[in-house]
């Protein structure tokens, strides 16, 4: 019998089925290509424009003190509705920059 039978999940895999170097190689770049594509149909940004407080104290690793204060000092703008405070994606981003240093070189 030249045939091996593997009957996980209820499917037959024959000797002949076998996956080579170029078959991995060839489904690594459809699925890196497809990655690319969905990368530039949402431009690269994240795909939630408005976060939480608690995603913000997640995302930045810091308190709620630090979040207020932050908020406070007008480092990082915000939107109340209702009681909600909720914080745009691109004004987090554009603190970082802001507030970008480098150092000089000796």
């Amino acid at each position: 019998m030249n045939q091996s039978e593997n009957k996980s999940n209820g499917k037959k895999a024959f000797l002949q089925q076998l996956i080579t170097l170029d078959d991995l190689d060839i489904f690594k770049q459809e699925l890196i290509n497809e990655f690319k594509k969905l990368l530039k149909e949402h431009g690269g940004k994240p795909s939630k424009q408005w976060l939480k407080t608690e995603e913000v104290k997640k995302m930045l690793n810091v308190s709620t003190g630090t979040l207020q204060t932050l908020r406070i000092n007008g480092t990082l703008p915000y939107t109340r509705i209702g009681g909600v405070i909720y914080y745009d994606a691109d004004d987090i981003q554009q603190m970082f920059v802001s507030r970008k240093f480098q150092h000089a070189q000796s």
